[in-house]
């Protein structure tokens, strides 16, 4: 049976078209993939994202802990910091990519994704330490991520430093205010009980937020080449491979970090690259790549109007200008390696 948010009702009363995901019953869309992505470019949207899993890891081993089973370095966090790193395996393979908040001296919040909530749960407590406990606490939460340019005027915060959180009210009621997302823009993540989410919700919407889907989210990540898990990396695909080298602390002892670091020496075999169409095309996931390679993450970009995506192809293959072919529903079709990203919004002055 598919788990639903505290969100539900509000998204079929806003006509949310509800589809199956990680385990879930999510809203793919509202009035449609386009205007909201278009929407959270241009001004503000917000996203029901209370399907994502938190582990919490406490305990005066809790950073000892942390640093031996994650890649970034955790040593370089503080209480009000947070941090984007992978959970990886022994062989360097990305288990999943998370971020690790610190709430205190001895406590931090994981927030992983959905679909792996149980397998990182599981993983961390098989390699527990003494002097660190990990607790699934996702029913204590829900989750909305509000983004786009007036994403913090449309709330009335301050702007403040990307990675770091605080606590703070929000018409009336009391979030964690992350200053995190998958978009590409500016913008927050509230984190608040799950009996507060609707109020959260509606307060959201009256500011003028626009509400948005996962179809949206998907777009919005791609053109800013914002990997997904299990289509752009996973356990079998390592993070120099990956292009997450600087989300990895080589000089810190992490599981897999040997094989790692033997990646980086000789140099990746292939590699994750963005693609642009050069034909009118649309790329999807699992099409083939002339000489080798294959589509991880495609579709169409709606800023850009062009097909773009995530593809792996030989190290030979993957420099930016390289021309490539893929096969896109059995026809040849032109593409090219570009830089990453896709898009990248104007830093205010």
């Amino acid at each position: 049976m598919l788990r639903r948010t505290p969100l539900y009702d509000r998204h079929v009363a806003a006509g949310g078209r509800m589809v199956p995901f990680a385990g879930w019953e999510m809203p793919v869309q509202y009035t449609g993939v386009i205007p909201e992505h278009l929407g959270v470019r241009r001004d503000a949207g917000v996203f029901d994202v209370s399907h994502m899993g938190e582990l919490e890891v406490e305990g005066p081993a809790a950073r000892e802990f942390l640093q031996a089973v994650l890649s970034n370095d955790i040593a370089r966090l503080a209480p009000g910091g947070a941090q984007y790193t992978l959970l990886t395996n022994e062989a360097g393979g990305i288990v999943d990519d998370l971020i690790v908040y610190q709430l205190d001296i001895c406590r931090y919040l994981l927030v992983v994704n959905a679909a792996n909530r149980e397998l990182d749960l599981a993983h961390l407590k098989e390699r527990e330490v003494r002097g660190s406990d990990v607790r699934d606490v996702s029913d204590d939460h829900a989750l909305l991520a509000v983004q786009g340019p007036r994403a913090l005027e449309r709330l009335g915060l301050a702007p403040a430093k990307a990675f770091t959180w605080a606590m703070g009210m929000l018409d009336g009621i009391e979030v964690l205010i992350g200053r995190t997302g998958y978009t590409g823009e500016e913008g927050v993540e509230l984190a608040c009980p799950p009996e507060d989410a609707a109020s959260l919700w509606d307060a959201i919407l009256a500011r003028g937020v626009v509400p948005c889907g996962l179809g949206a989210r998907d777009t919005l990540r791609l053109e800013a080449c914002y990997p997904l898990h299990g289509n752009d990396i996973g356990p079998q695909w390592d993070a120099i491979s990956s292009g997450l080298g600087w989300a990895c602390a080589l000089g810190t002892d992490f599981t897999g970090v040997g094989r790692l670091r033997e990646v980086k020496e000789r140099g990746p075999e292939r590699r994750l690259v963005a693609l642009r169409m050069r034909e009118k095309a649309i790329p999807r996931q699992g099409m083939a790549i002339e000489g080798g390679g294959e589509v991880t993450s495609g579709s169409h970009s709606p800023l850009l109007d062009v097909g773009i995506a995530l593809a792996y192809v030989p190290s030979a293959r993957a420099d930016v200008g390289t021309q490539l072919v893929v096969d896109v529903r059995g026809k040849p079709r032109r593409a090219e390696v570009v830089r990453k990203p896709f898009y990248e919004r104007e830093e205010k002055n």
